[in-house]
């Protein structure tokens, strides 16, 4: 097992709070880290049908089989979502725990923990594997983002295109499978099924085309009137469909920044993917070889860099304070991380050398905005400071 980032924070967190909620996309080895982090305690899966059974028909009894065990763990605790409602009561009453909850589907769940341990429960995030994970190195932290660190080492023994194919869903790495089917069995499994069931999603074949559509607008400002459109829904269908794939962690959305330094400001989203393996897959992607000639790369490229920042922080137990800045001028930088005392700006591009127009965004922001310097991914292999800028290759950039 490669070891992960947020097993500090989690550690950390179980104890103080009675309730640690751990939430992340389906496979992202959210199971794998609490049974690691804490063996000793008792884990009741309610993917089991008797432990789903039990847990709706009986709850009391159910959260009571902790016996001596130190602590539990409820594994896909969205199958019985009324067991919060208990737990509050048992937390109140120092009557058992600390519990530790896992679970995929964040939206059925958020309400539930607002309600009911409002105060009780940390909320922590686990995405697949960061490219720090999968190096084995420890990743950076929030504070250590804008360091120089050689010590990250050298390019991995994968290239670059090979990873953005595979993706980083833990499973793929671990058991050295084949990324295309196992990507279909995920779509097939948790993409169609799992969210349609769950969401109340009557058309396949128009769920199914939508998401493609989604896929085929990564990177890219969200119209959601212009995707239902092309996906033969309505506005408002299109608009629940979005908010069911970024609740299971299938897509994200990435927020303009406020700030507008005398200028306007777009107001709407970009769209990303969880992981560009899946991106790849829902493209019509079949092979390592089409990827590197796809008129998408670039987008996939970007898809990549964001979700390594967003991991950074979310790894960290922190939630992502990033953005994009885009003025109605076309003007933009593509990532804009505002950590209050200062915000950063960076630029992704996916070329293998920087060449001389790739910083001029980076220019253009910072004399509208007076903040210091930026950070440039490219995608090629060498880390160095140009024009005060750090140039950073896309194996350290985070």
């Amino acid at each position: 097992m490669l070891a992960r980032t947020l097993t500090n924070k989690l550690t950390a967190l179980l104890g103080p709070f009675p309730v640690v909620y751990l939430t992340g996309p389906r496979q992202s080895g959210k199971t794998t880290l609490a049974r690691a982090a804490f063996p000793e305690f008792l884990y009741l899966s309610l993917e089991d049908l008797q432990n789903r059974q039990e847990a709706i028909e009986d709850p009391k009894g159910f959260l009571h089989r902790q016996g001596k065990a130190p602590g539990v763990i409820l594994d896909e605790v969205q199958r019985a979502p009324d067991l919060f409602s208990y737990l509050q009561g048992i937390v109140d009453e120092g009557r058992g725990g600390p519990f530790l909850l896992t679970g995929s589907h964040h939206f059925l769940l958020s309400e539930k923990i607002s309600q009911s341990l409002a105060g009780r429960a940390a909320i922590l995030e686990l995405l697949p594997f960061s490219l720090a994970e999968l190096l084995g190195r420890p990743a950076r932290t929030p504070e250590q983002l804008f360091d120089d660190i050689p010590a990250l080492g050298g390019p991995p023994s994968s290239n670059l295109d090979d990873l953005l194919f595979t993706g980083t869903f833990p499973r793929i790495h671990d058991q050295k499978l084949d990324p295309y089917s196992w990507l279909d069995g995920y779509v097939r499994t948790y993409v169609e099924r799992d969210v349609r069931t769950i969401s109340g999603v009557g058309d396949l074949d128009s769920f199914s085309r939508f998401v493609g559509l989604c896929a085929g607008r990564a990177g890219q400002l969200l119209n959601s009137s212009a995707l239902g459109s092309d996906a033969g829904v309505s506005h408002v269908t299109a608009k629940k469909w979005l908010s069911i794939l970024r609740a299971s962690y299938v897509i994200d959305f990435l927020r303009p920044h406020h700030e507008n330094f005398s200028k306007r400001l777009v107001k709407s989203p970009k769209l990303y993917f969880a992981d560009t393996g899946l991106l790849c897959h829902l493209l019509g992607i079949r092979r390592v070889e089409d990827l590197v000639r796809h008129p998408l790369r670039g987008q996939i490229f970007e898809n990549f860099v964001v979700t390594e920042f967003r991991k950074l922080f979310l790894h960290a137990g922190e939630r992502p304070p990033i953005f994009f800045w885009r003025d109605s001028h076309g003007h933009e930088v593509d990532l804009l991380i505002d950590l209050g005392r200062r915000r950063v700006p960076v630029e992704i591009k996916a070329g293998s050398t920087v060449a001389s127009d790739f910083l001029l965004g980076l220019d253009r922001y910072i004399a509208m905005s007076g903040d210091p310097d930026g950070i440039l991914v490219y995608g090629g292999r060498d880390g160095y400071r140009r024009k005060s800028h750090l140039i950073r290759p896309w194996f350290q950039c985070t």
